[in-house]
Parts: structure tokens; sequence; C-alpha cells
């Protein structure tokens, strides 16, 4: 027995260094004296004091890394990265176990198996989560033309299908259109129930984000939400698109009409099935300069999200790089308050 006792006490005292806290070893450490008695009786007294368990806080959610935040990289002409190598990068790089890609870097790979495959294997091979995929150039969702609409709907069936591949949980698509609002909202209601009931049989969401134009305004999307009402279809809230009109309808010249941010991921969060942290400008102190993020967190806490926060870096002072963990550090230190 006092054998068996002695092995137990050597064992537990391998697990009091950040982990457990051991009161009454503590005590018997810091008085340098034996007040318990027998050998038995120490033991004994140890083996049956309550554990202090530490507690290490973490943010209320994940990160992701937006691909888009590469697209500087993922264009140049030199070639100086691939999307193949994107997983190994989010990873290495920094340290990021998650992404979301931009099918505008494999968009003739939908349907190529080798080339999903290899993708797959590439995420695999580092420990790197495929969230979903981001898709553009593939029509309008809420085409006020029938014809147009349903063409649209159909080129996005490949997208969800190579994102089931992968083991994503959604295609992010828009929800654009030409016409008025009234218009716009009821193609985009039956474009996205449409795709939403395809995605359905894969297992699949369908999520929208605030990308411009209507799709832009909190309201309008909320409600084209609400009326297609389908567990698989929601709204991707991002911090900083929120441009309904550009002067002159050149991004270059500025905004004209701009929605209220805070409000519009207020109003989108209850859809949500992903954030994304738009980035541009940072100051002395590493706070966004024309977005609250404290404030934008709080209202994605408050919704009760705890899914991934996906980092867009889309700023020209900082490097890709730079700007990549400038926004990741923002995010993980607002993260750690709300803890």
């Amino acid at each position: 027995m006092k054998n068996e006792r002695r092995i137990f006490l050597r064992q537990f005292a391998g697990y009091t260094g950040s982990a457990l806290i051991l009161p009454s070893m503590l005590y018997a450490c810091g008085s340098g004296q034996n007040t318990s008695g027998t050998e038995e009786t120490k033991v004994d007294s140890l083996a049956t004091q309550p554990v202090v368990e530490a507690v290490t806080k973490t943010p209320f959610f994940k990160i992701s890394l937006a691909q888009w935040s590469l697209h500087k990289t993922l264009f140049d002409k030199e070639k100086k990265m691939d999307n193949l190598d994107f997983p190994a990068r989010a990873k290495n790089d920094f340290g990021i176990e998650a992404v979301e890609y931009v099918n505008q870097f494999f968009k003739d790979k939908a349907k190529d198996n080798a080339y999903l495959t290899e993708l797959k294997k590439r995420a695999d091979d580092v420990g790197v989560t495929n969230v979903l995929i981001m898709i553009d150039g593939e029509g309008y969702l809420g085409d006020t033309n029938a014809k147009e609409r349903m063409k649209a709907i159909e080129n996005h069936y490949k997208w969800v299908e190579a994102a089931k591949f992968l083991g994503c949980h959604s295609i992010r698509v828009n929800a654009y259109g030409k016409g008025k609002s009234e218009e716009v909202s009821k193609g985009a209601i039956e474009g996205l129930s449409k795709l939403s009931e395809f995605a359905e049989k894969m297992q699949m969401n369908v999520i929208v984000e605030n990308h411009g134009s209507y799709s832009s305004d909190g309201t309008w999307l909320s409600n084209v939400m609400k009326t297609v009402n389908k567990p698989n279809c929601g709204t991707l809230p991002d911090f900083g698109n929120f441009c309904m009109k550009y002067k002159n309808d050149k991004w270059e010249d500025g905004c004209e009409q701009e929605y209220d941010r805070y409000k519009g991921v207020s109003e989108m969060m209850p859809f949500a099935k992903g954030v994304s942290a738009k980035a541009n400008v940072f100051d002395a102190e590493g706070n966004e300069k024309n977005i609250d993020f404290r404030k934008m967190l709080q209202i994605v806490k408050d919704a009760g999200y705890t899914g991934y926060i996906g980092i867009e870096y889309e700023g020209q002072e900082l490097s890709e790089d730079d700007g990549i963990k400038a926004t990741k550090k923002l995010l993980e230190k607002v993260g750690m308050e709300m803890a």
C-alpha cells in the first residue's frame, strides 16, 4: 500500500506545473515542516485535497484567412504564389489553420477532380481546414431576367460540388441584379432559393456577402433572408463592404452613398454562417482606423456567433503579409479582451 501511494505521489507531482495547483502541497513546501505525522497520512491528505485547474481564456471565435488578402501576390505575373500553395502559406507564414478560397484563383478547376484532390491533400497535409469558397463571375443570382438568373444558378452548381469535395461548409455568393430594389429583391429570393435547394441535398450552405449595391443595405438583405427562409441559406457579414453607390460608378472615385456598417452587421448577424473582418488602414496602436473592431466584435458576440471570422486585408499602406499579421493581432487582442 505504501509503495502504491509513493508511485501515486511521484506521478501526481508531474502535473503541478501550469495545469494543476494542489493547496496542501504548496503549504507543505512553504512551511518546511512535517506537520502531518506519518507518511501514509501525508499521502492521504494530498490525495483528498481539491484540485484547482488553471483557466485558459480564448476568443469566442476562430480565425480563418480569406484568400483575397493575398490577391496581389496571386495575380502577380511572376507567379510568386499558386493557389495550391495557399493552405501552407496560411499555416506556415501566419499560424492560421483555416482558409477561405476565392474561385477567381482556380476558376477553371471546379470540375477538375485531380486538381481538387491535390488541393485537399495540400490542406490536409498541413492540418488546415477548408471553410468556404467565395464565388464571383458566375452571373447575377438576383438578375431580373428569368433566363439569365437560371443560368447563374446553374453556373454555381459546380462550385457547390467542389466546395463539398474540399470539405467546406459553404459557398459565398453575390445577390446582384440590375433594376429597382423590389425587382432585384424578388429575383434574389428566387435565385437563392433554387440554389439553396440544390445545395441542401449535399448538406451545403449558400451564404450572401454584403458586396455592393442593394446587398450592402442591411435591411434589404435581411428581408431577402427572411423571405427565402431556408436553414442552409445565410449571410457573410463583412465589416467593410457597405458602399451602395460609388461616385461616377467607379470604385477608385470613392463612395457616394454608404450604409451604416454597424447597423448593417447587426441586421445580418441573425443569419450569419461566416464573418469577414475587413481591414485597410491601421493606427500607431494597431487599431483599424475606419472600423471599430471592438464594436463590431461585440455585435458578433451578442448574436451568439462562435464560428470562423475571416481575415480580409485590402489595404495599401502595409504589405499583404504585414496587413494579414496586423489584422490577426487585432482580432486576437480584442477577442481576448472579450473572453
